[in-house]
């Protein structure tokens, strides 16, 4: 990689270190959804991470409201954060589709052209792909995407991460 080109990686990864640290402090969304159709707990053993995701799922299956409360690292809180921004407005098929394009690319398996990712344009998501570097850190920062794709699928059972 040419200098340049290392440079560019360099300031990316720094803005995504940023982004992830503006949502670890100040989250979006948090809070007890009160009139929530769909819920999921997740808790990461390992870390300590306690999540509850909320959704109002409307009838025609769009995502009309979502929100989280719990405790976790800036990771988890992070990515449940990113999570509830994107999906509001999401039809729940959306919304699956991009759980397994994180889920993927969290987990490193996302290097094939018909991978969901590839038609789905993942946006500040990316921020999270960081993580790969730390392979603990996978378990916090997938917790959330976990939990939604629970939620959905109205799944009773808490997620684990283990």
């Amino acid at each position: 990689m040419s200098e340049k080109n290392e440079g560019k990686a360099a300031e990316l990864r720094e803005l995504y270190r940023e982004l992830i640290l503006e949502h670890a402090r100040s989250p979006r969304h948090f809070g007890k959804l009160k009139d929530a159709t769909h819920s999921a707990e997740g808790i990461n053993p390992l870390c300590g991470d306690k999540l509850k995701m909320y959704f109002r799922i409307l009838k025609n299956g769009r995502i009309d409201a979502a929100c989280f409360e719990g405790s976790g690292c800036a990771i988890s809180v992070a990515s449940a954060s990113l999570l509830t921004d994107t999906v509001i407005g999401m039809s729940t098929a959306d919304a699956l589709q991009f759980f397994s394009a994180v889920i993927s690319r969290l987990s490193g398996r996302s290097t094939t052209s018909d991978d969901a990712d590839t038609v789905i344009d993942l946006g500040k998501i990316r921020a999270l792909e960081g993580v790969k570097e730390f392979p603990s850190r996978i378990k916090c920062a997938s917790l959330a995407w976990h939990a939604l794709n629970s939620a959905i699928h109205c799944n009773d059972q808490t997620v684990s991460t283990e």
